[in-house]
C-alpha cells in the first residue's frame, strides 16, 4: 500500500506540473482531486489498524511517514490554485516541527516526479481491486446483503487475473472466504437483447419485427459472444439478412439462481449468495462485535480499557456468543463475559432479527 501511494503521488506530481506548464488547470485539479479522493477513502481506510497500533513499530513509522509525504506533497502540488488553505495546512504539518523549512509553502521548490518511484505495474493492479472492490460492494447491495455478513466465494472475469497479495485485499474488503478469477463469466451472467428502434427501425423497418422475435427467441449468451468475437451480430429474416452492431441493440444482464452478478470497465464479478450456516453464524458473530464497538464509544471508554460483555434476553445470540467468545473478546478488549444478565452501560439491538440486550461495564 506504501509502495502503491508513493507511486500515485509521483505520478500525480508528473500530471499536474505538466498540466500547469501548458497553462491547464480542471486537469491538474481533477487529477489532484481523484488522488486525494483515493488517499482518503483507499488508503488511509485501508491502513486504519497500523494508525491505531498500541506501539511505535517500523511498519507504524511507515505508515505515518508514507502519509505525512504525501499530504506534504498535495498541498505544495495545490498551492497555486488554493493559496491560503495550502498555507495553513504547510504551516501546521511542517513549520511547526520544522523550524528550519521556509517560512512560507510559495517559497517552497514545486514538488519533482521520482521516475525511481513510480511502477506502473502495481498502480494497474490496484485499479483493477477498486474496480473489483466497487462492483462487489454493488453487487453485495443488489444482493442486499450486509457488508458484515461473510460470504463464501466470488468469481472474477477481468483482463487480467491479480497476484494472491491483490486477491487477498479484494476478500478482505468484501468480507469473501475466496476469489477466484476465470476467463468465461457466461456461468453467472444472462443476457437479455433487443433490437435498438431508433437505430434499427431505419435501417431494417420492414425487417424489424422479425427482428425482435430472432432476438427474443435466441440464446442470450450465444448473441453476446457472436457479438463480442466478431463485433455483429447476423439475423436472418427469411431471404434477407441483417447485420446489428453494438449501437443497434440494448443488452440488459439478467440475475437469477444463486449468483448476482455485475459488469462495468471490463471487469464482472460474481458473488455467490448461497449461505451456509457456518455463514450465517459467522455474520452474527461479526454484528455483536460491531454493536459492542458501538456501545463502547457511546459509554466514553478509551480504546485501551478493558471492559466485561453482558448478553441477556435471547438463547440463539447467547449459544453464538458463547461458541465464538475468545473471537469476540479480543476484538472488543474483553476479559469476561456474562450470561443471563445486566450492568453498566446497557441497550436493547435487533441482531439480523434476533432481539437482545447487550451490556457493558470497564
Amino acid at each position: 500500500m506504501d509502495k502503491w501511494l508513493l507511486s500515485k503521488l509521483n505520478s500525480v506530481i508528473k500530471e499536474v506540473d505538466a498540466g500547469l506548464a501548458a497553462y491547464k488547470i480542471p486537469e491538474p485539479a481533477k487529477a489532484l482531486a481523484d488522488f486525494t479522493d483515493e488517499l482518503s477513502n483507499w488508503y488511509v481506510r485501508r491502513g486504519r489498524e497500523r494508525y491505531w497500533g498500541p506501539d511505535m513499530t517500523e511498519d507504524k513509522i511507515a505508515a505515518y511517514m508514507t502519509l505525512y509525504t504525501a499530504l506534504v506533497t498535495v498541498a505544495k502540488l495545490a498551492a497555486p490554485m488554493i493559496p491560503f488553505m495550502t498555507e495553513e495546512i504547510y504551516q501546521n504539518l511542517v513549520r511547526s516541527v520544522d523550524e528550519s523549512a521556509p517560512i512560507s509553502i510559495h517559497l517552497c521548490d514545486y514538488p519533482v516526479a521520482d521516475e525511481k518511484m513510480i511502477d506502473t505495474t502495481l498502480e494497474y493492479s490496484m485499479e483493477q481491486v477498486l474496480k473489483v472492490v466497487i462492483l462487489g460492494r454493488a453487487a453485495r447491495n443488489a444482493a442486499n446483503i450486509k457488508n458484515r455478513q461473510p460470504i463464501g466465494k466470488m468469481y472474477i472475469c477481468a483482463e487480467k487475473a491479480l497476484d494472491d497479495e491483490y486477491v487477498s485485499i479484494i476478500t478482505e474488503e468484501l468480507n469473501v472466504k475466496s476469489a477466484e478469477f476465470t476467463n468465461d463469466a457466461s456461468a453467472f451472467l444472462n443476457y437479455n437483447i433487443k433490437p435498438n428502434l431508433k437505430t434499427v427501425g431505419p435501417k431494417y423497418g420492414k425487417l424489424l419485427g422479425g427482428i425482435r422475435g430472432y432476438l427474443q427467441e435466441a440464446n442470450g449468451n450465444a448473441l453476446k459472444a457472436e457479438l463480442d468475437a466478431n463485433g455483429k451480430i447476423v439475423v436472418t429474416v427469411g431471404a434477407d439478412v441483417a447485420e446489428l452492431t453494438a449501437e443497434d441493440l440494448l443488452i440488459e444482464t439478467v440475475q437469477g439462481g444463486r449468483y448476482v452478478s455485475l459488469c462495468d470497465n471490463g471487469v464482472t464479478v460474481a458473488l455467490d449468495t448461497e449461505l451456509s450456516a457456518e455463514l450465517i453464524e459467522e455474520g452474527y458473530v461479526r454484528e455483536v462485535i460491531s454493536k459492542v464497538q458501538t456501545m463502547r464509544k457511546e459509554a466514553g471508554f478509551d480504546v485501551t480499557d478493558h471492559i466485561t460483555l453482558y448478553v441477556d434476553g435471547n438463547d440463539k445470540i447467547r449459544a453464538i456468543v458463547d461458541k465464538a467468545s475468545a473471537e469476540i473478546k479480543g476484538a472488543v478488549l474483553c476479559d469476561m463475559v456474562v450470561f443471563g444478565a445486566t450492568e453498566g452501560y446497557t441497550k436493547e439491538w435487533d441482531i439480523n432479527g434476533e432481539t437482545v440486550t447487550l451490556a457493558v461495564k470497564k
